[in-house]
């Protein structure tokens, strides 16, 4: 089994969804990060700090973004970087996020499907 980083734990790298049952740990883990993207706002700050050209986005690029008080983005990006699924860096008065490719992979393969034979 391949060994991963998410949410500062080391865990086996489970199969998809479609291919075996999850087991009870990988469950629990990936139901926080899944919780984590239940929310529109977190959501749309994933997207556009993973999209983003250069691999990472300013805190100053994001409020502007959304009708919300900067306190509120803070706290958003808190949960996603508590469930694992972006890091940052503080530059000066500024903090700049990145998405976790070992966790973006990890959602991706738990998420893929392989294909089926229809009869």
């Amino acid at each position: 089994m391949q060994e991963v980083e998410l949410a500062d734990q080391s865990v086996a790298c489970c199969a998809g969804l479609a291919s075996a049952p999850l087991g009870a740990g990988d469950a629990v883990e990936l139901a926080r990060v899944f919780k984590a993207l239940g929310d529109p706002v977190r959501l749309r700050l994933l997207s556009m700090i993973a999209s983003r050209e250069g691999g990472e986005m300013c805190v100053c690029e994001l409020t502007p973004a959304f009708e919300l008080s900067q306190p509120t983005i803070s706290h958003h990006l808190k949960l996603l970087r508590q469930a694992g699924l972006i890091d940052g860096e503080r530059r000066g008065t500024w903090v700049y996020y990145w998405a976790v490719p070992a966790t973006m992979n990890r959602l991706a393969s738990v998420l893929r499907s392989p294909p089926r034979e229809r009869v």
